[in-house]
């Protein structure tokens, strides 16, 4: 597995920080015993590391993705997450682009200037489609300009453009990935520009299902797309090949919940804020899904009341709408499903994926369910897709009875699981079932807000709505987007005031519907 441990390297953020705050006055004041240049390697390790380790927050910050999913519920306070408050976002992930030109302009060749234009694509790629996901439309076209063109109050593009832009770039990564060589700085490949190739790929198909909605338009041409990138592009080939973030045993490298002594301190774990939910714990139970046994801790209550470990009817989940007090009183009774042991007493529990390959043969399954690609059956890839997300859970947890208790995921029971909850029914049916099985394959990863998007995009899997405790207003509806940022409304306002007129007649409010969202 190509994966590598984080080696966090002071030099990167002195470097990255240099770059940002060039000025007369660094010139007059330089230091003649520290470096004024920095590596093509040093800022792709600092770019990596943005979408990768700032993505998932560490300690109480590193549930709030699952919240707003609906894998689990908290009982440290009310959490907005938890009941569909959303605020306002930022773009802050978009800073980082600044140091992609010194980044190209310092390569030492021009192989390897192509491999760092390649991941300069992917990342500008990969920031953008995040920020748009959020909000609507976004400053794509003048975005990051303010020293190279003096643009400090760029334009907001329309989210047509701005995916037209993302699966452009994602187009021109792939090429200029292909002529390149391996390169430094690559905490997560090894600078191998092969992964670096299928990640892009993978990455653009997750995009194209987003638009799914909006297959009839010609500027787009989603489906031809799809299938070209199926038929002439290299694809991740297993969970080997994930796009994830791997922990240690050195301290700030461990695993987010991780609280041994040597971990990361989270003194908050032992206090059993978590229960996991019912839209996790119900459906693995009623499938007879092992990767319960791996993912929750039984009830002490149903233990202490007879029922043994290996039973599904030993594990409870919380429904995340009811009302604060309720889960309180819950949690206080014990009779709940908390999180698995490995997550908190391994440092090293399980490398966090912000893309999967298990995620990428869902997304197949549902393109040939759609009729977009044929020749691989959407069984064979859902099949694929949940051997994969199994295999994967099973090869991170040591053979600890606590970690598995007794109900082991080997090959024998993956293949007659497979056979249990094979595609049947309507394509709705099948595009419902295909769904499940990615919630189930993204617990405690895709910290990007996946499943949240998946939910909003499919409907699926179904979240309950409590009107009495949902935080939306109207509290009768489930939440669409954030807020724009703060300092945009501050430094930007007549260009996002252009943009929320285009998008909201309405206003600024989280119910409003983006393009992507309608038909």
């Amino acid at each position: 597995m190509k994966i590598r441990f984080i080696k966090y390297i002071l030099l990167v953020a002195v470097g990255i920080g240099m770059i940002a705050s060039c000025s007369k006055f660094d010139e007059i004041n330089t230091n003649p015993n520290r470096t004024t240049e920095v590596s093509s390697s040093m800022l792709a390790t600092g770019m990596i590391l943005s979408i990768t380790r700032s993505a998932i927050s560490s300690t109480k910050g590193f549930m709030q993705p699952f919240l707003l999913g609906k894998y689990l519920t908290w009982g440290e306070g009310q959490e907005n997450n938890q009941y569909n408050k959303l605020g306002r976002t930022g773009f802050g992930e978009l800073t980082v682009l600044r140091n992609i030109d010194p980044m190209i302009a310092n390569a030492v060749d021009e192989d390897s200037r192509k491999s760092y234009k390649a991941l300069a694509h992917f990342i500008r790629a990969w920031q953008f489609f995040q920020c748009t996901m959020r909000t609507g439309d976004v400053p794509y076209s003048q975005a990051i300009q303010g020293e190279s063109a003096n643009i400090l109050k760029p334009v907001y593009d329309s989210q047509k453009d701005v995916f037209i832009g993302i699966l452009n770039e994602l187009d021109s990564a792939n090429v200029l990935f292909s002529q390149g060589v391996d390169f430094d700085g690559d905490p997560i490949y090894d600078g191998d520009v092969d992964q670096w190739r299928r990640l892009t790929n993978s990455f653009e198909l997750h995009v194209l299902m987003n638009l799914f909605r909006k297959t009839s338009d010609a500027d787009l041409k989603v489906i031809d797309r799809f299938k070209d990138i199926v038929a002439n592009r290299p694809l991740m080939r297993s969970y080997e090949d994930n796009f994830a973030l791997a922990y240690n045993s050195k301290a700030g490298q461990n695993y987010p919940w991780s609280d041994v002594p040597a971990g990361s301190g989270n003194s908050f774990v032992k206090s059993n804020y978590t229960m996991l939910s019912a839209t996790l714990i119900d459906p693995l139970k009623e499938l007879q899904d092992r990767r319960l046994f791996y993912y929750a801790k039984p009830s002490p209550v149903k233990i202490e009341g007879g029922l043994l470990e290996t039973d599904y009817n030993a594990y409870v989940g919380a429904e995340p709408s009811d009302a604060f007090p309720a889960l309180q009183d819950m949690r206080l009774s014990k009779d709940y499903s908390d999180l698995n042991n490995r997550y908190v007493q391994l440092v090293d529990a399980e490398p966090v994926s912000v893309f999967s390959y298990q995620e990428l043969q869902f997304v197949l399954a549902e393109a040939t369910v759609r009729g977009w690609i044929s020749g691989t059956t959407a069984q064979t890839y859902y099949a694929n897709g949940i051997t994969n997300a199994m295999k994967f859970t099973a090869s991170y947890t040591p053979d600890v009875s606590d970690y598995h208790h007794n109900m082991k995921i080997d090959d024998n029971y993956i293949q007659t699981y497979v056979a249990s909850v094979a595609l049947t029914g309507t394509a709705e049916h099948q595009i419902s079932q295909i769904i499940l099985q990615k919630y189930l394959a993204n617990f405690l990863h895709g910290p990007n807000y996946n499943s949240w998007f998946e939910n909003r995009r499919t409907g699926y899997p179904v979240f309950k709505l409590n009107s009495n405790t949902n935080l939306n207003t109207p509290s009768s509806q489930f939440p669409l987007r954030w807020l724009y940022p703060s300092d945009e409304l501050s430094n930007n306002n007549s260009n996002l005031d252009v943009a929320i007129k285009r998008q909201y007649p309405e206003g600024d409010n989280t119910n409003g519907v983006m393009w992507i969202l309608k038909n």
